[in-house]
């Protein structure tokens, strides 16, 4: 596996031409160091060089390198994330013994310079500081440093840790949002408890070892639960579905791998590494695509389409490389993988601060949202995978009424698989936002995995919602008083296909990359005429309907 994760890192490195390399150099001394994309893009070209990998670049890398340690000392340009990479990298590079020992002297004699306040953009000074993850960042960046002999100071590291703890749920997930105490974003979650199996696998035993340790096993046994059986990471707020999402999982998860070999729990152990297997087939699913993405789309990189603001591929391209690299230093190839399938049935609830419900059986895998961020996400089921399948078949992340990221249609609206009710004639569906889940309940058997619940609509009027999911599919069942309905999402653009999309009254299909997404009901498909957008493409809206009560069934098979 650790040979993989190199390979894979190379191929990361392979979505930047020579010519794309030397622009952004260029750029970034005309204009300044002013974020972590180009330090981070210049550790990974320096780690794959040590391991033997695109030696031609080594010239360029040593001035890139030269260039980054003279000036991450003297400006403010988020170094809270490039230092412990560019130390990482040059650790690696004086382990292969490829360049004078002066030259790698002088690299540390320029980082040795640091001085926190001056070098990091955000930063803990007292406990009370909320500074959310940027300060566990720095914290690791300043324990590199400590560890390689260039400076850190314990009490700094100390006082960063000490900050990250009170955002820690019961279930050991860490909330990253703090202007409320809602719609907490999955993906740093993972990232932060990634950081914190970082600081321990690199040797922190301080005061918060035992605190940190706690929380990622059992935060860690959740992430299980959440991986799809696709084998990717949970989708719910801001920075999903870009490609490095799976690989901070992984790092995660080769953490947990290593604990439980530990114990000489080798079963546990092994259930780790096949998680692992899955959600790295994902990575090697995306970056196998010619041209390479950097997010699970396939529109033309220029138009930004499913990206924030900040989220564009010169930094999160590498970002895949980068949290490769780490899952390397985690991994222990001495543990066997286990079974990659995944069809036990397991049911699990996130806090209300995550609010998120997960089902898996059979194969299949489902995640509701039940108090969605507007900008992000919506309301009701918003995934369905099965192994094997194409992600974004049926469904791999709701489309928000109003998203945050940039989309291609020009009247956004919340799309998911949930229930409707009629308003004044109209349909009114729980993806709209005004809709709140009530009494629900988790439970599972032998072969499926089951919840149910009341999602109460902004008039008052309330609608029974029960799923179940084993091999056999998504078992949906509607009740209400007078119509109801339920959302259909098809999907009917990636950015350069088009699935293939039929319709008779009781039948909606959806055919993709050999794979076909089949919903039946028993009561009557009708097309709502109108076109939903998430990052993953575009989705046209059917529904079925029904009176009182409706069945609906989701099957996704192969062509």
């Amino acid at each position: 596996m650790k040979e993989k994760y190199i390979d894979l890192m190379e191929k990361c490195l392979g979505a930047y031409t020579d010519e794309h390399i030397l622009r952004y150099f260029t750029d970034v001394k005309t204009n300044g160091l002013t974020e972590h994309g180009f330090p981070r893009l210049t550790s990974n070209i320096g780690i794959l060089i040590a391991h033997g990998r695109r030696t031609d670049l080594l010239p360029l890398f040593r001035e890139m390198m030269a260039f980054c340690c003279k000036t991450i000392p003297r400006v403010k340009a988020a170094n809270d994330f490039s230092v412990q990479e560019i130390v990482a990298c040059i650790m690696e590079v004086e382990r292969a013994k490829i360049l004078p020992d002066e030259e790698i002297s002088a690299w540390k004699t320029d980082l040795a310079t640091i001085e926190p306040t001056a070098c990091y953009t955000r930063f803990a000074l007292s406990l009370t500081d909320d500074l959310r993850n940027w300060a566990l960042f720095t914290g690791v960046s300043e324990y590199a440093r400590l560890r390689a002999g260039i400076g850190g100071s314990m009490d700094f590291i100390e006082l960063q840790l000490a900050t990250q703890l009170p955002w820690l749920d019961e279930n050991g997930m860490y909330m990253d949002t703090k202007d409320t105490d809602v719609h907490q974003p999955i993906l740093y979650d993972l990232v932060t408890r990634g950081l914190f199996a970082c600081l321990l696998h690199a040797g922190y035993r301080g005061r918060y070892y035992d605190e940190i340790d706690a929380c990622l096993k059992k935060a860690g046994l959740l992430t299980l639960a959440m991986q799809s059986s696709r084998g990717e990471m949970p989708f719910g707020g801001r920075s999903n579905q870009f490609l490095h999402n799976e690989p901070c999982g992984i790092i995660v998860m080769e953490y947990e791998a290593s604990r439980y070999a530990k114990e000489g729990n080798l079963e546990m152990a092994s259930k780790f590494k096949a998680a692992i297997a899955r959600a790295l087939a994902v990575t090697e699913y995306w970056l196998a695509k010619e041209p390479i993405r950097h997010i699970k789309n396939r529109f033309p990189t220029e138009t930004k389409y499913g990206c924030e603001f900040y989220a564009y591929f010169d930094k999160y391209m590498i970002t895949v490389a980068s949290n490769l690299y780490t899952a390397y230093v985690l991994c222990d190839d001495m543990i066997p993988a286990g079974d990659v399938a995944d069809t036990a049935p397991c049911v699990f609830r996130t806090t209300d601060h995550f609010h998120k419900i997960f089902l898996k059986s059979g194969g299949y895998a489902l995640e509701f949202e039940t108090n969605a961020e507007p900008d992000e996400d919506a309301n009701g089921l918003g995934r369905v995978h099965r192994a094997g399948a194409p992600a974004s078949l049926c469904l791999s992340m709701p489309c928000s009424g109003a998203p945050f990221y940039t989309v291609d249609i020009e009247t956004p609206f919340g799309c998911s698989l949930c229930a409707g009710v009629r308003e004044n004639g109209e349909w009114r569906f729980a993806a709209d936002g005004a809709s709140t889940y009530e009494e629900i309940n988790l439970t599972k058997d032998a072969v499926s995995a089951s919840v149910s619940m009341q999602c109460r609509f902004a008039d008052g009027r309330s609608v029974r919602e029960q799923y179940s999911v084993s091999e056999t599919g998504v078992q949906i069942e509607i009740s209400g008083e007078g119509s109801v309905a339920y959302m259909l999402p098809a999907f009917c653009f990636d950015g350069e296909t088009h699935p293939a999309i039929s319709q008779d009254a009781h039948t909606l299909t959806v055919s993709y990359e050999g794979w076909i997404c089949r919903y039946s009901t028993d009561g009557e498909i009708t097309d709502l005429e109108k076109t939903a957008a998430n990052r993953n493409g575009h989705y046209r809206a059917y529904a079925a309907i029904g009176e009182n009560q409706l069945r609906v069934r989701i099957e996704i098979v192969r062509e």
